[in-house]
């Protein structure tokens, strides 16, 4: 197929401005960067742009040199992995039975309402705590997983994924005498690939991102999640992980910097595991937001 010099001008215009679009998006990033491996006194001047100012390591030697960091790290793992299997595995069985007809599962309108009423009202924190407690969940790993297991945001999602598949596919098993098991973790399963990796990185974000819950339902800091001990290191600056051989260490640091340090470190798994997720995640969210 030939173009013509409007075509090709209009192609060379879109590429431009896409390549000048993704740099704009980059810059923030970028200077982020810059303002971890920067001295604190060049971060509070203002000095520091798009290249590192008197660099140095010390907002990453702040976060990472210490024993309670790595704790906190290996609570976070150990969080993102159960609750990722937990959320997923509770997210799929779902949101099958509710994407099935009325004439098939009676009452799933009511269901359904009944996980759209979560989003609407909500009972509020004091309730969510005393729930937590009086089950026994405090200052455990199941306290940071099992609240949130299942967000109904992603079932709807993926329950709308599911109605947008052939029907057929439902009838032909259950001809070769296929349970619903059977059919939803052999057939539906396999298929919503797109719509799971979606629902995957939701989790594993709003995992791996959670501060807050492990500052009120952990009693011990040595059960902190990775985000609630920087939380508390980095802002809150508690002496009780600062050791006189940090002292220094504080010195050469800022607020700014060691925000900067905070966002890069906490995001790195995160970036990591996108790239893999990155072909299935459009694809996923816009088919299973469309249909009804």
């Amino acid at each position: 197929m030939r173009m013509s010099a409007s075509r090709k001008s209009f192609i060379a215009f879109n590429y431009i401005f896409l390549a000048l679009l993704s740099l704009l998006c980059l810059f923030p990033l970028i200077h982020m960067l810059a303002l971890s491996f920067s001295s604190g006194a060049a971060a509070a001047a203002g000095k520091v742009g798009l290249w590192p100012v008197e660099f140095t390591t010390a907002a990453y030697k702040n976060i990472m040199n210490k024993p309670q960091y790595l704790t906190a790290f290996g609570v976070s793992v150990q969080r993102l992995a159960l609750g990722t299997l937990i959320g997923m595995v509770l997210t799929i069985i779902t949101a099958y039975p509710l994407s099935k007809e009325n004439r098939s599962f009676q009452f799933r309108t009511v269901y359904a309402w009944f996980f759209v009423f979560t989003i609407l009202f909500g009972g509020g924190l004091v309730p969510w705590f005393m729930t937590i407690r009086q089950l026994g969940l405090m200052d455990s790993i199941w306290a940071l997983v099992l609240p949130g297991a299942v967000s109904v945001f992603n079932v709807i999602l993926l329950l709308n994924f599911y109605r947008g598949l052939p029907k057929e596919l439902d009838e032909s098993a259950r001809m070769d005498g296929a349970g619903h098991f059977r059919t939803l973790w052999s057939i539906i399963v396999p298929l919503s690939k797109p719509a799971l990796a979606t629902v995957g990185l939701f989790t594993m974000v709003l995992h791996w991102n959670s501060w807050f819950d492990g500052l009120i339902l952990m009693n011990r800091p040595e059960h902190y999640p990775l985000q609630s001990f920087l939380q508390t290191i980095v802002i809150q600056r508690d002496m009780r992980f600062i050791s006189a051989d940090d002292v220094e260490l504080l010195k050469q640091i800022s607020d700014r910097t060691s925000s900067a340090a905070q966002i890069f470190v906490a995001s790195v798994p995160i970036l990591l595991v996108y790239p893999f997720l990155q072909r299935f995640f459009i694809k996923g969210i816009v088919m299973g937001s469309v249909k009804e």
